[in-house]
């Protein structure tokens, strides 16, 4: 890869193909507490999360991130509050700050649709994930000890979020 800046942008249908083959190349029980995707392989988009609900990170024409933001729940009581739903950077692509552009940039798309929150789960053993949301100004609001066993061992689910 070129020393060019990663490029923000909100995704749109085409990235569709991109987006699955990213999620498929990166995954991984540090993050994930779903197996992988077997063939034949899903849409990445859904009839819940749409192209304008995830921000993509490109780099030399290539999309090599994304985040997915939505509502951490139906209820219009915390309409308010928008969450992180999902994370990713293509190997090739970490240590370029991608990461963090697409936590700014999903920090600044909650603070334009007027949200006063924003929050996220993270598996307790990810520490790499946990050290840049707390470099972020998240912070850890609540853990749920050993929720998830993956590959035959026992992790956090940690809930962090900040004021916008």
């Amino acid at each position: 890869m070129s020393d060019a800046q990663p490029h923000i942008r909100f995704a749109v249908a085409d990235d569709d193909e991109a987006l699955a083959r990213l999620d498929r190349d990166t995954w991984s029980h540090l993050h994930a507490v779903k197996g992988p995707e077997q063939p034949p392989y899903p849409g990445f988009f859904t009839e819940r999360f749409g192209p304008r609900d995830h921000l993509v990170a490109e780099l030399d024409g290539r999309i090599v991130g994304y985040v997915r933001i939505g509502y951490p729940t139906s209820l219009v009581a915390n309409a308010h509050v928008r969450q992180i739903q999902g994370l990713a950077v293509a190997d090739a692509a970490r240590g370029r700050g991608v990461g963090r552009l697409l936590v700014r940039a999903a920090i600044g798309r909650a603070r334009s649709v007027g949200a006063r929150r924003i929050t996220l789960r993270v598996l307790g053993h990810n520490t790499p994930a946990r050290k840049l949301y707390e470099a972020e100004g998240f912070v850890v609001e609540g853990v749920l000890p050993e929720e998830f066993l993956l590959d035959g061992a026992y992790v956090d689910d940690v809930l962090m979020g900040r004021t916008l």
